[in-house]
């Protein structure tokens, strides 16, 4: 029997890497490797981190293979969850902290269902943030880039490279952009009529 107490059987090893290469936006990802676990791989979040727990005789290969599985997982169970304007507003108050420095600070953020040509807009004299309804369904990640832009022109009116700038800092920036041209794109197909068999 080793005499490091953590890699005895039964015992958890643990290992950390941050940031994740998928997922959503979690700031970390710890590894817990156990003995005892012998087929089943599990997630889930623990405050701004995701902990994935996996067999101990998995290979490092094996490991950020279930890894990025389980983030995919977890961003699709949390994407069908619609926020309410309460955890929207907390989600906000959230990324304010993590990339602005809590400078944005928002009077009011809320869902709407009357932007239909908008994915967001900000009133920076009244502090009010509005995000539209077709947001509520996608990746967490995305609705997190939307708020971040509007908390941006809480901070930089317009969309100068200030502004911009604000925004480097949020890893998915591009992803989430090219997630929402494609959203649009697809609006913009023609529907062709379905073709029912004779």
């Amino acid at each position: 029997m080793s005499a490091d107490p953590l890699h005895r059987a039964g015992t958890p090893q643990r290992s950390t890497t941050s940031p994740p290469s998928s997922g959503s936006g979690a700031s970390a990802i710890e590894v817990r490797r156990s003995a005892r676990r012998r087929r089943t791989v599990s997630a889930y979040r623990e405050g701004d981190r995701t902990v994935v727990l996996i067999p101990a005789r998995m290979s490092e290969a094996e490991e950020q293979r279930w890894v990025n599985v389980m983030l995919d997982k977890l961003a699709a169970q949390e994407s069908k969850r619609v926020l309410g304007d309460a955890e929207l507003a907390e989600r906000a108050e959230r990324l304010s902290a993590q990339y602005f420095d809590g400078r944005a600070r928002p009077n009011s953020v809320r869902w709407v269902t009357n932007q239909n040509t908008r994915w967001g807009s900000c009133t920076p004299a009244e502090g009010s943030i509005r995000l539209s309804h077709r947001l509520q369904g996608m990746p967490e990640y995305v609705v997190d880039y939307v708020l971040l832009h509007e908390l941006a022109h809480l901070l930089v009116p317009g969309h100068g490279p200030r502004f911009w700038r604000l925004l480097e800092g949020y890893p998915r920036t591009e992803r989430a952009k090219g997630y929402l041209e494609g959203v649009v794109a697809a609006e913009r197909l023609p529907h062709l009529p379905s073709v029912r068999g004779e």
